[in-house]
């Protein structure tokens, strides 16, 4: 892969946001930011556009309250040909981490994702994705 240089005119407000950006992600330079950025909006393009992609979708949430493992293992066996595994993650008595891993099209894991974060009781849940092809 080739490199090729380029100028940009950019506001002083948004060098400054550039640079905080690379700061805060302790990027080494401007360019692997911008790099970065383009690379995170293609692969964000490919999520409306419903190609293939892989991800993982992360929740928290109490083990105890036997509902929500209902409702997980419904969702999970509705979308079984998108999902990989997954595996659970006893944080504390009261508290479990668990991430699935997923691939499939783009929309069919943001529907399984929604269902899963909007289970009453889950603490909080994410979708990532990015490229799998």
């Amino acid at each position: 892969m080739s490199v090729t240089r380029f100028g940009i005119s950019i506001e002083q407000e948004l060098l400054e946001a550039l640079d905080g950006y690379v700061k805060n992600n302790r990027f080494s330079n401007r360019s692997q930011a911008i790099r970065h950025l383009i690379n995170k909006n293609m692969v964000e393009h490919k999520w409306q556009c419903d190609n293939i992609v892989a991800g993982s979708i992360t929740l928290f949430y109490d083990p105890h309250k036997r509902e929500i493992l209902n409702h997980i293992a419904e969702i999970r066996e509705s979308f079984f040909s998108e999902t990989l595994s997954s595996q659970q993650i006893m944080l504390s008595e009261n508290n479990t981490l668990e991430i699935i891993a997923i691939k499939g099209i783009a929309h069919k894991l943001t529907e399984m994702a929604d269902q899963l974060i909007s289970i009453k009781g889950i603490h909080h849940g994410q979708l990532t994705m990015t490229r799998a092809e």
